[in-house]
């Protein structure tokens, strides 16, 4: 098949999207099929219209990418994409909607729950320019549960961008300012200390399946921004550590299951399509979901690429069977 692999956008995140798409096109070259790697520019749609590709693949990171703007053009221009539809990804991208779209979910399948998730506030950027919100900051203690620390973030965004912990009501002023630069809406929500984890997720519905979740701990404080693009500062460890779970090991091999069902249960209520990876915590006593990515990277040294490997996957074979779904 002629795959056209989508790379680099005017993101933050493009330096990853080029790093993502390279290992992309490479291992679907191993598989056997023909590459073209075409820049989100003013000149996609063109490109897409000359090359005429069999499918898609889109390794776009950030906004653009993963908002749903990219996948709407392609359902428009009538190119098969791997990866989640439009109409999927700005809910996912979204991460106030998750409440929302886990009740949702529930009511309608009647599942018995195990994800669970940091509860907070979302606040738009107009709240704080035009009507005073940052004088109420005095009440964030009594709306979020348990009160301080508390996690400032974005309402929408990727690798922590604008993510900070919060002790005082001192800290608010700054950090939402900060979270402010990066969206037009600010979550304040419990901070949840724990393993960090991430899982990814390959297939759809009921057919998905978790890889092995990678263990990611920073060096230094945790994952922000800055850990995440800094060379060393943060280790990843596939499949998790068990004693990082539990010192018993018939409990911490429990522990990942929940982990795994949190994982799946959050993808299927997103509706997901192919491929996807959730971002959670384990606090010792329960899975909190962070955000689902719905076009994580695939960088040689990504969670997901280690992840496939702790699993004995190549991903020359994981894209070759995700692309050639889409064969016309």
């Amino acid at each position: 098949m002629k795959v056209a692999v989508l790379t680099g956008g005017s993101s933050t995140e493009r330096e990853l999207s080029l790093a993502s798409a390279k290992n992309v096109c490479a291992a679907l070259e191993e598989a056997g099929h023909r590459t073209v790697l075409l820049d989100a520019s003013s000149d996609l749609v063109s490109a897409l219209r000359v090359e005429r590709p069999d499918v898609c693949f889109n390794a776009l990171h950030g906004k653009l990418g993963e908002d749903g703007t990219v996948q709407s053009l392609l359902e428009f221009v009538g190119v098969p994409f791997v990866g989640s539809p439009s109409g999927v990804c700005p809910r996912a991208w979204d991460k106030s909607s998750l409440g929302s779209e886990m009740a949702a979910y529930r009511a309608i399948t009647g599942d018995e729950p195990t994800a669970s998730w940091p509860q907070g506030v979302c606040i738009a950027r107009e709240a704080f320019e035009s009507m005073g919100a940052a004088t109420a900051f005095d009440l964030v203690e009594d709306r979020v549960i348990g009160g301080y620390p508390v996690a400032v973030k974005p309402a929408h965004g990727v690798s922590a961008s604008g993510v900070r912990r919060v002790d005082s009501v001192d800290q608010l002023g700054e950090a939402v300012s900060d979270a402010l630069s990066f969206d037009d809406a600010v979550i304040i929500e419990q901070w949840i200390d724990g393993v960090e984890v991430t899982v990814p997720v390959l297939g759809s519905g009921w057919d998905a399946y978790a890889l092995p979740p990678v263990e990611i701990v920073a060096k230094e404080g945790f994952c922000d921004t800055v850990a995440c693009r800094t060379p060393g500062a943060v280790e990843l460890f596939a499949p998790v550590r068990p004693a990082s779970l539990s010192n018993d090991e018939a409990d911490a091999q429990a522990i990942r299951a929940e982990i795994e069902r949190a994982a799946l249960e959050v993808c299927r209520a997103y509706q997901v399509r192919d491929l996807a990876r959730v971002d959670l915590v384990w606090d010792g006593a329960q899975a909190r979901v962070l955000e689902v990515d719905v076009s994580p990277s695939l960088a040689e040294s990504s969670p997901f690429s280690l992840a496939c490997e702790a699993s004995g996957l190549s991903l020359s074979g994981v894209l070759n069977e995700l692309v050639s779904q889409y064969a016309r």
